[in-house]
């Protein structure tokens, strides 16, 4: 029996933060005591001088390139990576090289992962085969493999006949469809959002109307099917009333939102520095205030890292021929703290859209701190200071946008199944 006395316990579900003793027997919660309850002789003792411990952060949408790539991100650096940010579930994307788009290939997947990550793992499969919008995948073997969600990531499905054709069939089987709302046509080659600083730089630029654009076409699809939908990304203004009505009119919709999206803007791409080059593309400050405001007031249901690893090759290339994507799995916590010291939503908000609402969504266990539930834990202190270091990160690849910016907040413990699998040196 272990006991983790003198916490912060951070409650997502009920929105509040108290003061006590969270007690776990084998790989469960099993009771949650007033500070100075007695403790059993026999029990180990965690003492966690005042700091949160909290539900373990439920990441949906990492890239873990294996298969393929493994110079990239394996799904050991990964796991590691993970770890050391407080994530104890990692809901991983399957644009991968093959795809993963058949039992073979995920069973692979599953397979490798659990023998090597520390943390738990849970596998998405692609909606259409090789991620191409032409022929769906076989959704119902895919779910009795394991898959938990379906989607094709940034590839835009531009055939709509194929789109309600796999969400018809995945609303019949139950499955999670998670899409990227962009209009294909409008967004292709961008690589800035579109406004007077991208003129200046003269970088491709999209405008955010794409976003709404491709929103409004799959909101239109999700109420003629019927079928259960996330999108990944709502970076924009424009895109907001739109989920609004969705959600009000009743449809199976959630949302979600990186990390960069929300701690960064389109002006900090200043220096053509292309480890801020995303997709979408960061957006104005304006966007980003009502991005935040939206998480805030549960309008977007979810905070992912979006942890995307590219290699130096693919980085270090002029702004508009560099690969798309940041790493952000061990950025995650520190970033998003930056919006409870800025006082723009407070810590259990913050910890209902890193956990508790992705485990929800997906129908997982953990992102609780209740009796029963899962002993997937984080012990962090809010207030660490320290200036970002990307060659101490453990991801493999380490193009992150917050290399040498001064930052608040360490993980100090991370505990999967009851099992301390990370402690800050």
């Amino acid at each position: 029996m272990l006991h983790f006395i003198n916490a912060k316990l951070i409650d997502p579900e009920a929105g509040t933060v108290t003061h006590g003793t969270l007690r776990v027997d084998g790989d469960k919660i099993t009771g949650i005591l007033p500070d100075g309850a007695p403790i059993p002789g026999d029990s180990a003792i965690v003492d966690c001088c005042g700091q949160y411990l909290a539900p373990g952060i439920v990441d949906l949408g990492v890239k873990v390139c294996e298969p393929g790539e493994r110079h990239k991100e394996s799904f050991r650096s990964a796991g590691l990576a993970a770890a050391a940010g407080g994530v104890t579930t990692m809901i991983t994307r399957p644009d991968t090289d093959p795809a993963i788009d058949s039992p073979e290939v995920l069973e692979f997947v599953t397979r490798r992962a659990n023998e090597v990550s520390p943390v738990h793992v849970v596998p998405m499969a692609a909606l259409t085969k090789g991620r191409a919008g032409r022929e769906m995948t076989e959704i119902g073997f895919l779910m009795d493999a394991g898959a938990i969600a379906f989607t094709d990531c940034d590839q835009v499905i531009t055939d709509t006949k194929v789109f309600s054709r796999a969400l018809t069939y995945a609303k019949s089987l139950g499955a999670l469809v998670i899409a990227h709302p962009q209009e294909p046509i409008l967004s292709h080659g961008a690589a800035a959002t579109s406004g007077k600083f991208a003129s200046l730089r003269g970088l491709p630029a999209v405008s955010p109307m794409a976003e709404r654009m491709g929103l409004d076409r799959d909101i239109a699809l999700i109420e003629m099917t019927g079928a259960r939908y996330h999108a990944d990304q709502i970076t924009t203004a424009r895109a907001l009333p739109a989920l609004a009505r969705a959600k009000k009119n009743g449809l199976d919709i959630t949302a979600g939102v990186g990390i960069h999206h929300l701690t960064l803007n389109a002006l900090d791409v200043a220096d053509y520095r292309t480890f801020f080059k995303l997709k979408p593309p960061l957006r104005d400050e304006e966007d980003r205030i009502a991005v935040i405001e939206a998480v805030a007031s549960g309008l977007i249901d979810i905070i992912c890292s979006m942890h995307t690893p590219q290699d130096e090759e693919s980085k270090r290339l002029p702004f508009e021929e560099a690969a798309s994507g940041a790493v952000g799995l061990e950025t995650l916590l520190p970033a998003a703290l930056r919006l409870v010291h800025a006082e723009m939503m407070d810590i259990a908000t913050l910890w209902r859209a890193l956990s508790f609402n992705p485990a929800k969504r997906l129908g997982l266990p953990g992102g609780r701190l209740t009796v029963g539930a899962p002993a997937d834990l984080v012990l962090f202190d809010d207030g660490a200071p320290f200036v970002m270091n990307r060659e101490t990160l453990k991801s493999k690849s380490r193009n992150t946008p917050f290399d040498g910016m001064r930052m608040q907040g360490k993980v100090l413990e991370t505990f999967v199944s009851g099992h301390s699998i990370y402690k800050a040196p």
